[in-house]
């Protein structure tokens, strides 16, 4: 049995391995902070102040990210467009999370006030590193 020569992708050099990494430790703590989310709702929403009716669909929103990402790491080549939409989607998600930790939309306790804000430093760490790596990638011709 042969494989077609010419549509096969070969996985990318080593300039798309450090983004790799950084996609799949996102999507990874992105799956477990999404069951914490499910699994935890009732007994964190007293010492956060965060309603149920939001920690379930963030922690699904959250297991369908994690999801992306596992995809995209997983590309023989990574295409660039789509790290290009974790960055911007993780950025968005950083300043939601800012917005939603202080316009009192959410009756958060000083505990989920900071619970949101840890929550987007982690978030904005991940966009810079995949930044990082989009530019790397894209500066050594290794983008899909």
């Amino acid at each position: 049995m042969s494989t077609p020569t010419g549509t096969a992708r070969r996985p990318q050099s080593d300039a798309a391995a450090p983004l790799r990494t950084v996609l799949r430790i996102d999507g990874w703590s992105t799956a477990v902070f999404g069951v914490v989310m499910l699994a935890a709702a009732r007994p964190l929403s007293g010492p956060l102040g965060l309603p149920t009716a939001w920690s379930i669909p963030f922690g699904v929103a959250m297991l369908g990210g994690a999801a992306a990402l596992g995809l995209i790491a997983g590309y023989p080549r990574i295409p660039a467009r789509y790290v290009a939409l974790v960055v911007a989607g993780n950025a968005l998600s950083c300043v939601a999370l800012v917005v939603l930790a202080f316009a009192g939309v959410i009756p958060l306790t000083g505990l989920g006030v900071a619970f949101l804000l840890v929550g987007a430093l982690v978030v904005a760490v991940y966009a810079g590193l995949e930044l990082r790596g989009l530019r790397r990638l894209v500066r050594h011709g290794a983008a899909a």
